[in-house]
């Protein structure tokens, strides 16, 4: 369908929508601005609204557009419309002849006369066409319709419902504005019905505000003390930051998610200072860190970095100080009694980690280790305890599934402390008040109960990494011990049939795999899932009988492997798909899980093929293996062979050319780098291409068809060291 646009006016419009409400989580208010950036002008674009610019505002009691540059209606269009194929539309398929019911019921619901219609060749045929004439709605009519689904349209967790009605919405709504221009839009949410008032802040403008026309509707909320540009609200904010820092010659700390969040629970925004006694500070920086951001939405402050040495209280650069700011959308005139109340909830919150700290110490880690037994891992999995028995056992496992690992029995010794130890601290008072810090503590409480710094270490870092882009663990025993915890959570909850399907993913499965592979990676380690895996079954049969058998077990974690790896070297690594795929191979299984027996140097297979195509290399090599590969597919020569004396008798070899190839595969270095197998298949290209032009591959003579698809055989299983060709796409 085509049309053709007519301009009826060159009046534009402003058009504002506020939806009020009780205050909103801050998540949801980001997240409703972004739906709406992109949703609304889509919605506009669908009516053929164009505007100059579209808006979004949010705050933590109203989410807001105001659409500028509208016309006072749509412009008129001419539409073409298909209709039925020709053969359909005329008696017995003639375009001279009458038309049938079909065109004339066409025409009809098009509204244009029969004899308006017109033939029309496209790439499916020949078809009638109507020509329709559309006046343009007038735009008040459009957005009366198309604003109540902009908002009923909004996605979010844990949406409610109030009243008697049906809306679903993170909190009530109390009042709707709808202006366009000066006029108000008669709009119905519910019990709402739209108008001009709106509300400003809370405690500095208590007062109802009245939006004269909607061009007007930033300006006047700044004046009732609500910044509703969410943009210009967090650089007010970042800017007091700062500026209370200087002053203080300190230096803040801004993590950027606590700022979003905290811009969205402000509606205008002031920077206060609190303190708390300078004894806290003995706790470690995390305690006091994850108490002041996590659970305060507070700002740490640190000693000035410039400074070279201690300041006049002793304050190391960059050390943590007994100070923080806190955004307030109190009164400004009462910014010491704010800031007083907030330094004594923090003080409180302190007091209590410090109490959870010492009561901590006062025992060993590994005293810890009883109480496990009463902590759920997973009801059919057992207990955390019996998770970590597993855990050591797997990392047993996991050294010797890594060849290329040398380690030292003060290595052996360190791994498994650590992974004894690694859990422990969830039954400690300070990990059971702050869940985040699991971990954190356990290694605070290893050092203070005298354990080898690596294992202290360990502790900490068998949780890395957390997410995309998080750091890894760096030690070895952290590595190993991380990837042991990942691949009995694996194969324990795949064993029970729990398999993440789209989003939902509550044991973080993804994370996991992804994990193993990133660790691998990252330490050039040679690991062997497959082997891996089977030892995980080992262990698992001896203490839980899992309800999947075994082998489906394997085959969902190998292809779960697999997709993680896949993911990581496309978007970690940018190694083009059909390289990945090459790697893994097409419709191979064998081949995939071939591929998951070293992560490490199927990694490095996909990072030369992407430099081999970058060099220009690629086709040479490609022509060669791809044309050898497509004839071997009419012998019988397994995959896995690649010694040509075990399988062709150079005796029987009469043509030179042959001959020549014989030669040229025997002369292929076994064991090659894959620079060498590279250069090898670039050096036989030749002798192959003559071989193509002197002798026929299917010649009558059976021995003589075997020998020559044997050797094609030997060149495609040669070069299946590195990739399976036949994924790559040419140029």
């Amino acid at each position: 369908m085509a049309a053709k646009k007519t301009n009826h006016s060159k009046n534009s419009l402003t058009f504002l929508l506020e939806v009020g409400t009780e205050e909103l989580p801050a998540s949801f208010v980001s997240s409703a601005i972004e739906q709406w950036r992109s949703r609304i002008p889509l919605s506009l674009g669908d009516r053929h609204l164009t505007p100059t610019q579209v808006k979004i505002y949010g705050t933590p009691r109203r989410l807001a557009v105001v659409i500028e540059g509208l016309p006072a209606q749509q412009s008129d269009r001419e539409v073409e419309s298909k209709g039925p194929a020709v053969a359909a539309a005329f008696v017995n398929g003639d375009v001279k002849g009458e038309l049938t019911k079909a065109a004339l019921g066409f025409a009809k619901s098009k509204g244009v006369e029969p004899s308006a219609l017109f033939v029309q060749e496209t790439d499916k045929g020949a078809f009638v066409f109507a020509k329709q004439q559309i006046t343009g709605q007038p735009t008040a009519e459009i957005l009366a319709e198309i604003a109540p689904e902009w908002i009923t349209g909004l996605e979010g967790k844990r949406l409610m419902r109030w009243g008697t009605g049906d809306l679903k919405f993170p909190r009530p709504i109390r009042w709707l504005v709808a202006l366009l221009d000066d006029k108000i839009l008669p709009l119905s949410l519910e019990n709402l019905h739209s108008d001009r008032i709106t509300q400003g802040h809370r405690v500095l403008h208590p007062q109802p505000v009245i939006i004269d026309t909607a061009a007007n509707y930033v300006s006047a909320l700044q004046a009732a003390h609500v910044m509703v540009d969410t943009e210009a609200r967090q650089a007010t904010i970042c800017n007091q930051i700062n500026g209370v820092a200087e002053l203080m010659r300190s230096q803040p700390e801004i993590p950027s998610d606590l700022l979003a969040e905290v811009t969205q629970l402000v509606e205008w925004p002031t920077a206060l200072v609190g303190e708390f006694e300078r004894e806290f500070l003995e706790l470690p920086v995390e305690v006091i860190k994850t108490e002041m951001v996590s659970h305060q939405r507070y700002f740490p402050m640190h000693a000035s970095v410039n400074s070279e040495s201690e300041d006049s209280a002793g304050n190391v650069p960059g050390q943590l100080l007994p100070y923080f700011i806190t955004i307030s959308n109190g009164d400004p005139d009462k910014s010491k009694l704010i800031a007083a109340g907030n330094g004594r909830v923090i003080r409180a919150r302190l007091a209590d980690g410090k109490f959870f700290y010492e009561a901590d110490r006062a025992r060993s880690l590994e005293s810890y280790l009883p109480e496990l037994e009463k902590v759920t891992f997973q009801a059919q999995l057992g207990s955390v305890s019996a998770k970590v028995d597993r855990i050591r056992q797997a990392a047993r496992a996991v050294v010797e599934a890594i060849p290329n690992l040398k380690i030292t029995k003060a290595d052996s010794k360190h791994i498994d402390r650590a992974a004894q130890l690694c859990k422990a601290d969830l039954v400690t008072q300070m990990v059971k008040e702050f869940p985040e810090l699991q971990g954190v503590m356990g290694r605070y409480y290893a050092q203070s109960s005298g354990e080898d710094a690596e294992v202290a270490t360990a502790i900490l870092e068998h949780y890395l990494p957390k997410g995309a882009g998080d750091a890894l663990p760096q030690t070895l025993a952290g590595q190993i011990v991380a990837i042991a915890d990942r691949i009995d959570t694996l194969f324990g909850i795949f064993g029970l049939g729990i398999i993440p399907t789209g989003s939902s993913d509550p044991f973080a499965l993804r994370r996991a795999a992804t994990g193993i592979v990133q660790i691998a990676w990252n330490g050039n380690y040679a690991l062997d899932i497959p082997q891996l895996l089977a030892s995980m079954a080992s262990i698992y049969q001896a203490q839980i009988e899992l309800p999947q058998p075994g082998e489906q077990i394997l085959s969902n974690l190998y292809k779960w492997f697999e997709q993680r790896a896949r993911t990581l070297l496309q978007e970690r690594d940018g190694i083009d798909y059909d390289l990945v795929d090459a790697v893994f191979g097409m419709e191979d299984d064998d081949y995939a899980v071939d591929a998951l027996h070293n992560l490490s140097r199927t990694r490095d297979r996909a990072l030369f093929l992407q430099q081999a195509r970058q060099g220009g290399s690629m086709a040479d090599v490609y022509e060669v293996v791809n044309r050898a590969s497509r004839l071997a597919t009419q012998g019988s020569l397994g995959k896995d062979v690649t010694e040509i004396q075990s399988v062709v008798d150079a005796s029987t070899l009469a043509a030179p050319a042959e001959r020549d190839l014989y030669q040229a595969i025997a002369a292929l270095p076994d064991d090659p780098s894959f620079e060498q197998l590279w250069q090898s298949l670039e050096a036989i290209a030749p002798v192959l291409a003559k071989f193509f032009d002197d002798v026929l591959v299917m010649d009558e003579d059976l021995q003589v068809r075997q020998n020559r698809l044997h050797m094609l055989g030997i060149i495609r299983n040669y070069s299946r060291i590195l990739a399976d060709f036949s994924a790559i796409r040419p140029a």
